[in-house]
Parts: structure tokens; C-alpha cells; sequence
């Protein structure tokens, strides 16, 4: 995997590797990226995204046989 150097303010390092609890801040950038990503993946999976405005329009009610 590729990497890159990103320069941070020390107290948002320290304020990650607490939040993540590593003593690494390369860890900690890296663990709060990840979990930020994939909670992000798990909202779009649980409310849909912009192709699901389908399901909000109101249908027609079929009319019913018998």
C-alpha cells in the first residue's frame, strides 16, 4: 500500500492517539481514518444513498381483484 506523509497540529495527534488509545500518532491517524470510513459505509447501508429516492415516492395503490 502506498503511503504519504501528512503534517498535523500536535495537539490533534495527541487528541487521536487518546481517542484511539495507541501511542503511535501514525497508528492513531490511521485507526481514526478507519473507523471514520467505515461508519460512513455503515450509514450508507442502513439509509440508502441518492439513488434510493425510489422508495420515498408515494405509489399509486393498485386496486385490488375480487
Amino acid at each position: 500500500m502506498a503511503q504519504i506523509t501528512i503534517t498535523l497540529d500536535a495537539n490533534l495527534a495527541i487528541d487521536a492517539m487518546l481517542l484511539s488509545g495507541t501511542k503511535n500518532p501514525q497508528d492513531a491517524v490511521e485507526l481514526v481514518l478507519r473507523d471514520y470510513l467505515a461508519r460512513g459505509r455503515r450509514t450508507e447501508t442502513r439509509t440508502g444513498d441518492a439513488s434510493d429516492g425510489h422508495r420515498l415516492t408515494a405509489e399509486p395503490p393498485t386496486a385490488q381483484e375480487g
